[in-house]
């Protein structure tokens, strides 16, 4: 006995998918009157009073200087990507700008019995309770400042070297969780742990 063969029937179903506008992209971005921007295809440099800076851009963005004297950033494609990249790039734009002009700066605190600090020529020497001094060289473009031997800020034109510098201080002693020695970030709040002798039985 025959059977016959029945074909398989498949069915697809098209969903459109839509890529919404980064609401940080589509912000402009002021150019202070002591800044000057150069533009070579994907690729902007910025220079201010306290440096100079440069950035390159994906395909997926492109940066227009307005009328206005303010920068627009737009996406060339439809994706996902792009959608990231626009918001991304809009902030990395908006740091360099303002970077050269007016810079940035993070703080840290040293919490702990002895713990202290101080600038030493071009060095950072910290007394974290080890049995020898930290000592760090301060990367070329970048100061720090030491107040009250444990207040410490970390300043300059370039936000991401500022940041790096900052997280490497940090991780010689980073805020243990019981009595919140260590190193902190002057804005961070650190968790406590209840100790085993504060615990209930």
């Amino acid at each position: 006995m025959k059977h016959d063969r029945v074909p398989w029937m498949c069915t697809y179903k098209l969903q459109v998918v839509e890529c919404k506008e980064s609401r940080i992209g589509k912000k402009p971005i002021e150019v202070p009157s002591n800044v000057t921007l150069t533009f070579e295809e994907q690729f902007v440099k910025a220079k201010g009073p306290l440096g100079e800076l440069s950035l390159s851009y994906p395909g997926e963005v492109k940066v227009v200087k307005e009328e206005s004297g303010k920068l627009r950033l737009f996406k060339t494609v439809e994706t996902k990507r792009a959608n990231q990249m626009h918001g991304l790039f809009r902030t990395l734009t908006d740091n360099i700008i303002v970077g050269v002009s007016k810079g940035f700066e993070k703080k840290l605190q040293l919490v702990g019995v002895g713990y202290r600090a101080a600038v030493e020529g071009n060095d950072l020497v910290m007394n974290l309770g080890f049995s020898h001094p930290v000592r760090m060289a301060v990367p070329e473009g970048l100061k720090v400042k030491v107040e009250e031997n444990t207040r410490i800020t970390v300043s300059g034109y370039d936000k991401s070297a500022i940041g790096q510098f900052a997280a490497t201080i940090k991780k010689w002693r980073p805020p243990e969780p019981y009595k919140g020695k260590g190193i902190r970030y002057a804005d961070e709040v650190v968790r406590r742990k209840e100790g085993k002798a504060g615990k209930k039985k």
